[in-house]
């Protein structure tokens, strides 16, 4: 159906004065989807050369849901700055929501669909399709076999999540799967099984530690990319404000200083696999500083549990006094405790010292998240045992068709899960990609989405705010004439195949687009007034949603666990992964994550703790280099049981000898040409092993390391000479 377009002229008098269109921040609610915003070449007439327009979206770099506000002038979107108005990101961003902008000016985008057999050629020379043919395959997939059609979406935006869901459960398809490689290193799984184990509630946990005055962290590195960044880094600067002119102390346990560990007083650098010991013999020295032995400690020996970590017992006596003496103490699990076999024992272990400090559903102390604005569907940000069984099904030919969206597994999942070989068995593989990456040139259609900045939709906080928030999208630009950004919104044809469908799925999904269905959803948001949403009718709210940023509760919407009391704990078992001599920390860039590589301003960003740019490098401890005969930037090969790779040397003494680090984010074979070909991906020395809650072992894996003659400089903002001496070799 083609829809009459208006000027923004008639729009203007047909919306009279209202708040829509008199704000500063622009949404022009429903009506603004058939409002032609042209290029710079022929531009509309409410655009003035000079003065800019700012529209408030929500950032899709990643599932935290932080707000943003974009600054466009005719027509070109040309900065980006966090919302202030939006309680999650309160007018901050990250480098990556800065650098969306290279997503949506990408030179490498898919700009029409394609059918590519396979990636026989590129996507920008392989056959061009019409989206009448496009939606054509789409709904021909839908009709056949709807029990073997499977969907694996990214864990942004919620909107098409809801949408596929719906599809799914209205043709009696399988539910969607949804994966991304923050989700794996996460560990979010791990977390909501400890807080049932410990609270009596499967949720993530709100840690309140910007209130705090002293917080023991055990690999949580919340200023780069756990759970909401943005958030957490607020969270932190309030901690080190402290209150009452005392100014919070903050403690990181982990093997390689991070750069959460590089801002915290102090960092003890514990043995890989010991987060549950350490935690163990700080409550039993805890308990005794406070005059108390509770019985989850009583057959806890500090001495033997701090041997095993390699760590001081007096050194943890003196930090146990300090967690006793404190008003607000705080200790929190990361991804480093959770990802390993003991993950789940670690997280356990962690939490109960809250139960000690009494801190539980305290200001300054823990806390069940906010329920979600909208009802979640089944089909939470899946663990690994999910993607197991879609990767099973495939390889047993039960999938006949599979629909991507928002993720890249040939890139994000460790090689050792065989997602493309699984491809390989899948007559019909359909990518809705943006961008070339290694999973669309595996698929037989592209069928490209618009990027973040031009679509519509809203995304669920789930963690780094006490109030429960929907973020709102809106486009902030439109694609160019065609044939440059030929582009379509994966909802909207996924509506119109529903239509072309008919029957139970027609009627399940009777929306003209996706707006339309945002809206659906929206509407059971009416009569919940915040501070700027006040809407009788579906229209305006909408309006104000998209003029805010979306919509939040006006009180803080946490509560307190129904459990307080400890849990039983016991010392978990040493173990790790492979014959190797060294433990790998393999860390999630805090610049790339997994889909920054193709931004050019993200790959020129130093890395906060070593300085390198463009490239891959492996983290090893000058005294390990040493006996090694290892020098800065020589190349070697790290070695799994399961792969290798090979990265430059970078001698970084804030790192255990025993222990290496490499970064993920770099290492793509596809994905345009500023991430194509550079670094290497320590996903592929991963094995594909689940701790008891479902997440991926990957903070005990054992490597070794092989010299292979070669040597390549590494570019880095700090100078050659650098802060340990140039040496000559």
């Amino acid at each position: 159906m083609i829809k009459p377009k208006i000027s923004r002229r008639d729009f203007l008098k047909l919306a009279g004065a209202g708040a829509a269109t008199s704000a500063v921040l622009t949404g022009c609610g429903p009506a603004s989807r058939h409002v032609v915003r042209e290029p710079y070449a022929n531009m509309p007439e409410y655009t003035y050369t000079g003065e800019s327009t700012y529209y408030a979206t929500t950032c899709f770099e990643c599932a935290a849901g932080c707000g943003l506000v974009v600054r466009t002038m005719q027509g070109r979107a040309l900065k980006v700055e966090g919302n202030p108005l939006h309680p999650l990101s309160q007018g901050k961003t990250c480098a990556r929501g800065q650098a969306t902008l290279h997503g949506l000016y990408n030179p490498d985008r898919v700009r029409f669909p394609v059918n590519q057999k396979r990636a026989a050629v590129s996507p920008t020379t392989n056959a061009q399709m019409s989206w009448d043919e496009a939606i054509q395959i789409v709904v021909d997939a839908l009709q056949e076999s709807p029990g073997e059609i499977a969907f694996l979406l990214g864990t942004a935006p919620d909107h098409l999540f809801d949408l596929v869901n719906d599809l799914t459960s209205a043709i009696g398809a399988p539910a969607p799967t949804r994966y991304s490689a923050l989700n794996l290193f996460e560990t979010q799984a791990t977390l909501q099984a400890a807080a049932e184990a410990v609270y009596g509630q499967p949720d993530l946990l709100h840690f309140d530690f910007g209130n705090a005055d002293l917080v023991f962290s055990f690999g949580a590195n919340f200023l780069e990319t756990w759970l909401s960044p943005v958030a957490f880094t607020r969270q932190y600067a309030s901690l080190r404000k402290g209150k009452n002119e005392r100014r919070g102390y903050m403690v990181q346990f982990e093997s390689r200083m991070s750069q959460t560990a590089a801002v915290a007083d102090e960092w003890i650098p514990i043995k890989p696999g010991t987060e549950a010991h350490v935690a163990l013999a700080l409550g039993r020295l805890i308990a005794e500083a406070q005059g108390t032995l509770p019985e989850a400690y009583a057959d806890i020996s500090a001495e033997e549990v701090a041997k095993a970590a390699n760590v001081d017992v007096e050194k943890l006596r003196s930090l146990a006094d300090r967690f006793a003496r404190a008003e607000r103490p705080i200790a929190i699990p990361g991804s480093w405790a959770m990802g390993q076999s003991s993950g789940l024992e670690n997280a356990v272990s962690i939490l109960a010292l809250n139960s000690l400090a009494g801190n539980i559903g305290q200001p300054g102390g823990v806390f069940m998240s906010a329920p979600h604005a909208l009802p979640q569907p089944a089909g939470q940000p899946s663990v690994l045992a999910q993607i197991e069984s879609l990767i099973d099904k495939m390889n047993a030919g039960e999938v006949k068709t599979l629909f991507i969206h928002g993720v890249n597994p040939v890139f994000e999942l460790p090689q050792s899960y065989g997602f493309a070989n699984a491809l390989q068995n899948v007559p019909l593989v359909i990518s809705f990609a943006s961008f070339p990456d290694e999973t669309a040139l595996l698929a037989d259609y592209i069928f490209p989405d618009r990027t973040g900045l031009e679509s519509w939709g809203y995304q669920r906080v789930q963690a780094g705010s006490d109030r429960t928030i929907l973020s709102g999208a809106q486009p902030v630009v439109v694609p160019l004439e065609e044939p440059l950004h030929d582009v379509h919104a994966t909802a909207d044809v996924l509506l119109a195949a529903a239509q072309e469908v008919g029957g139970d799925l027609a009627a399940a999904l009777p929306f003209e687009d996706e707006v339309a269905f945002i809206q659906d959803k929206l509407s059971a948001l009416l009569g919940q007034e915040n501070e700027l949403i006040q809407a009788g009718d579906i229209k305006t709210f909408s309006a104000q949603f998209q003029q805010h940023g979306g919509w939040w509760s006006k009180e803080a919407a946490t509560s307190t666990p129904e459990t307080t009391s400890l849990p039983t704990l016991s010392v978990p078992s040493l173990q790790s992964h492979g014959e190797g001599e060294f433990y790998l920390v393999p860390f999630v860039s805090p610049v790339l994550a997994e889909k920054g590589a193709n931004k050019p301003w993200l790959q020129e960003a130093p890395d906060p703790t070593t300085t390198v740019m463009w490239n891959t490098w492996v983290e090893i401890n000058p005294l390990t280099a040493e006996e090694l005969g290892l020098h800065d930037d020589d190349v070697v090969r790290i070695i799994s049981d399961t792969g290798e790779i090979e990265a430059s040397v970078y001698l970084y003494p804030a790192i255990r000898p025993d222990t290496i680090a490499i970064p993920f984010g770099q290492g793509h074979t596809a994905y345009g040409r500023y991430a194509e070909g550079r670094g290497a991906n320590p996903a592929d020395l991963l094995d594909a092993q689940k701790n008891e809650a479902g997440d991926l072992i990957f903070a005990t894996t054992k490597v070794r390391i092989e010299k292979t003659g070669h040597h390549k400089q590494l570019a880095r903002l700090e100078s050659r000479v650098g802060v340990y001496g140039l040496e000559e070799h």
